[in-house]
């Protein structure tokens, strides 16, 4: 073949000389050992500068303040490159052992080059970032929501340890769920009420304090919304969507803030993942705390060490017990105090029986009554087991003390509403009017003071308590073991007497409908009830809230006792039930927030019917025919769809028995007729004036209105509110001129909303009564009261707003003075001045107000207003400038809600 031969040069030869060229230049197999030390280096100064932000971030979160987006970014990264730091340097050992002698080849060449490569690269990056990592500012501070202060009585005797052993325990790192467990009436609220309320002085870097009761009826829905209401998520499009798109939008909102949610009451588990809470760790730092009797419910939250909330040791309960007698009737008889010790006793340390019985007992001061009360005491708790032998019965001493029969009737026409549902007074009032427990023929004003008489009476034995909703409304609930006491007693009466089933689905099955007197069927998911059920003792039906459509023909055939038919809030109900006519005994039928465009057939057939309530009927078409119910005396037109007319207003006026109107009224010409008449504006209770959008008018409010309690306008081009006397023969209200004298005595709030013609409101200088005042967006205020106008009121002695407690001002531009000297304002707690820019002085000076400690705030939005507000005195910006109080002004509440905030 030829004189041939050949040459054989290695691969790794060839390799390595052309990786030793390209060494020479980076160095990256030649340095290696140098670029790692420098690397180990590096970033261990890197984290060290990472820990100390971190510390001083943690300082600052403490102090509320919340870490700049660029700090997060700058930590995330730091995060990330210390895992890949380790992952290099994981591998450094077998690297620098490939090496040969010398240091500048390897025998794994490329593998090594390749390393030494990515040392020198992810160098580059840490000393960057590490030169990157100067900060001036780390935090700042947020705009988060304030934490909603629960009210509560003052701290129970006993319960200081009991307090800081919860707070430390939930301010663990390792702490993500708390479960507070004990019997009923222990005091499990009290305390997780106490624990939401220290994050009011100090939020501990959590951004989000979130407080719901839970209850025994698990609403997911009405959970998941209460929480997004609670942290700004809302509005019309959030109302459209479906409960696992809410949970889903709450989730991803919720991931990456801190978070503390009390769930107060639990039942059952709540899955914290199906109402949108993302799971609390060690790593998001969050906290959920909740209540609940059962173990059970804690295990299954996944609590492995719950807090158990005991009684109170025999001395502590019998310290709170004294306090709750009072040293009066201790010091009584030289025996009371021993027979105390007793008492005390047999409360087995249940704070609720506690402050029950000491309560029942404080205006006992004979030593036989107090033996008397031991003895029963003792007999009734020998008698039962288990829970019901240590709280019912003693429950149920304090109803037994119940002077009167209609009182204990009252209390237990409460346990129809489900636990924690808070009943409107006016409501509860009207209800057993209806139902004659409390006699309404001598007056329906009568017959409500008796109603306030008889919830005071059962407020201060601690069988109702009280509150205050966000509509301003007064309210009272029933604790749940109050509650759970309340139906054990109706039932032990008679069997069956009384069904409470919220959010059921159709009706329920009854053995002995025959038995039933009241029944709840709130919420109800039906559409159509199915038959008929024999309810011959049937008094009242609650059928509120629900998604009734449509009732079958006959339904209320068989009830022949109803006396109170609430279908309210019911939003499917186009039309009244065919035959409620036919059901003569019907004194109480509300059909508000219903559908309906016409009235029941047959109205002259309602003769018992004293109480009519068509509020918020917005497609009501007329109420023709409505002078028809001769015996009514209580009718609720508020935001009611019907057009007014002369003839609507002949109809009313026509009602001879009408004590009781409330009203809402557009359009100028039937302003002015509804106010001229005689009839109607003296048992007007309510007025809502709105959406009169015309060339500006004046009105007159006839001084006659003694009966009216709640004035709203709203929308309007009003631009003055006088004093008037009606004419009976024109029919029209005359101004009065220079008035001297206090009318409208009875007219206790007044909502003033999106009125730009007003210019001032010294009307209300007139009413004695007013106790919250609220005006917002009137652009061309200047005065609430105006001097000029108001000098022969002054000159007569009438000081304003003797009774006034709240005053809200907000978006008034052009307002300057509320009042041009200092007023006492005896019974004010709070004033809320909301963008209104000309306002430089208030009325007050350092006797203003009510006094106290936490019994005064003023609120304001815009720190340059309140660093310019010219105060009377020097100890006038001392005392009130302790009491103020900055505020995120939301914008997005509707102007419905802001009207009655």
């Amino acid at each position: 073949m030829g004189n041939c031969f050949s040459v054989s040069i290695p691969c790794d030869q060839c390799m390595s000389n052309i990786f030793n060229t390209v060494d020479v230049n980076e160095g990256y197999i030649r340095n290696l050992p140098e670029n790692l030390a420098s690397l180990q280096t590096t970033i261990e100064e890197l984290k060290a500068r990472r820990d100390d932000f971190l510390r001083r971030i943690t300082r600052e979160e403490n102090r509320g303040l919340q870490r700049l987006a660029e700090i997060q970014v700058w930590l995330d990264r730091v995060e990330a490159i210390e895992n890949r730091v380790n992952d290099v340097l994981s591998a450094r050992n077998a690297e620098l052992q490939s090496l040969c002698v010398c240091g500048i080849c390897s025998k794994t060449l490329r593998q090594s080059y390749r390393y030494g490569k990515s040392v020198v690269l992810i160098l580059r990056e840490v000393e960057t970032l590490k030169r990157s990592g100067h900060f001036e500012v780390i935090a700042e501070q947020p705009q988060v929501p304030m934490v909603e202060e629960k009210p509560m009585q003052p701290m129970i005797i006993g319960r200081e340890r009991t307090f800081e052993n919860a707070w430390n325990h939930l301010m663990k790192d390792e702490v993500g769920i708390m479960g507070l467990h004990g019997m009923g009436g222990v005091g499990k609220t009290t305390l997780l009420k106490q624990l939401n309320n220290k994050f009011s002085d100090e939020r501990y870097g959590f951004e989000f304090v979130i407080w719901v009761v839970v209850s025994k009826e698990l609403e997911i829905d009405k959970i998941i919304d209460e929480i997004a209401q609670k942290v700004r998520l809302g509005g019309e499009e959030w109302k459209q969507k479906e409960k696992r798109q809410k949970a889903d939008v709450l989730y991803n909102f919720l991931r990456k803030r801190r978070f503390v949610l009390f769930l107060d009451d639990l039942w059952e588990k709540v899955d914290l993942a199906e109402i949108g809470i993302p799971i609390p760790t060690t790593q998001n730092r969050c906290k959920v705390a909740f209540t609940t009797r059962s173990q059970e419910v804690c295990a299954r939250m996944g609590v492995e060490n719950p807090m158990e909330i005991k009684c109170l040791e025999e001395n502590d309960a019998f310290g709170f017990f004294q306090k709750k007698v009072g040293q009066t009737t201790l010091g009584s008889d030289p025996e009371i105090p021993k027979l105390a010790r007793v008492v005390a006793r047999k409360c087995r340390g249940l704070p609720l029986a506690l402050d029950v019985v000491g309560e029942t007992m404080s205006c006992k001061r004979t030593k036989q009554e107090w033996l008397h009360a031991i003895d029963v005491l003792t007999s009734y708790a020998t008698e039962f087991s288990g829970m019901e032998d240590k709280i019912l019965p003693l429950l149920k001493y304090s109803y037994d003390n119940l002077k009167a029969n209609h009182v204990k009737s009252c209390f237990l026409y409460c346990a129809l509403f489900p636990e924690d549902y808070k009943i409107p007074k006016e409501k509860l009032i009207g209800y057993w009017i209806s139902e004659g427990i409390i006699d309404g023929s001598k007056g329906i004003e009568r017959a409500e003071n008796m109603g306030y008489e008889i919830i005071g009476s059962l407020v201060r034995a601690s069988l109702l308590m009280e509150d205050v909703d966000w509509h301003a409304m007064d309210v009272v609930y029933m604790h749940d073991v109050v509650h759970e006491m309340a139906l054990w007693v109706a039932s032990y009466q008679q069997k069956d007497a009384f069904v409470v089933h919220p959010l059921f689905y159709g009706m329920p099955k009854i053995k002995n409908w025959s038995a039933v007197r009241r029944m709840l069927l709130m919420g109800n998911k039906a559409q159509s009830f199915f038959g008929s059920p024999e309810c011959p003792q049937l008094t009242t039906l609650l059928l509120q809230q629900g998604k009734l459509a449509k009732f079958p023909s006959g339904f209320f055939k068989l009830m022949p006792s109803l006396l109170v038919l609430d279908l309210s809030d019911n939003g499917k109900l186009s039309e009244a039930p065919d035959g409620i006519s036919k059901v003569g005994s019907l004194k109480y039928l509300n059909l508000s927030y219903t559908p309906i465009s016409d009235l029941p057939k047959d109205l002259q057939e309602f003769e018992k019917l004293i109480h009519l309530d068509i509020s918020e009927t917005r497609q009501l078409l007329s109420i023709s025919g409505i002078s028809s119910l001769y015996n009514l005396k209580v009718l609720n037109l508020y935001r009611s769809g019907f057009s007014w007319d002369l003839d609507t207003v002949e109809e009313l006026e026509a009602l001879e028995h009408l004590e009781v109107l409330t009203a809402s009224v557009s359009v100028r010409p039937r302003v002015e007729q509804f106010l001229s008449s005689q009839k109607l504006t003296s048992c007007t209770r309510s007025l809502d004036i709105w959406n009169t959008n015309q060339e500006p008018y004046e009105i007159a409010l006839p001084v006659t209105m003694e009966k009216l309690r709640v004035f709203c306008i709203e929308s309007c081009t009003i631009s003055e509110i006088k004093m008037g006397r009606i004419c009976t023969k024109s029919k029209t209200v005359s101004p009065l001129h220079n008035p001297t004298t206090p009318c409208f005595s009875s007219l206790s709030k007044v909502y003033i909303l999106a009125c730009n013609c007003l210019r001032e409101l010294t009307l209300l200088m007139f009413a004695p009564s007013l106790k919250r005042l609220v005006v917002r967006y009137a652009n061309n205020l200047e005065d609430v009261i105006n001097k000029e106008k108001a000098c022969e009121g002054e000159k007569s002695g009438i000081v304003p707003f003797p009774n006034l407690n709240r005053l809200v001002l907000d978006s008034l531009p052009k307002l300057k003075n509320i009042h041009w000297s200092p007023l006492p304002f005896p019974c004010l707690k709070r004033i809320d001045v909301f963008r209104c820019p000309n306002l430089r002085k208030l009325p007050l000076d350092s006797r203003s107000g009510m006094h106290g400690e936490n019994t005064f705030t003023l609120r304001y939005t815009e720190k340059e207003w309140i660093d310019g507000v010219e105060w009377e005195d020097e100890a006038t910006k001392t005392r009130f400038l302790l009491s103020t109080l900055q505020i995120d002004y939301s914008h997005k509440f509707s102007l419905r809600y802001r009207v009655r905030s």
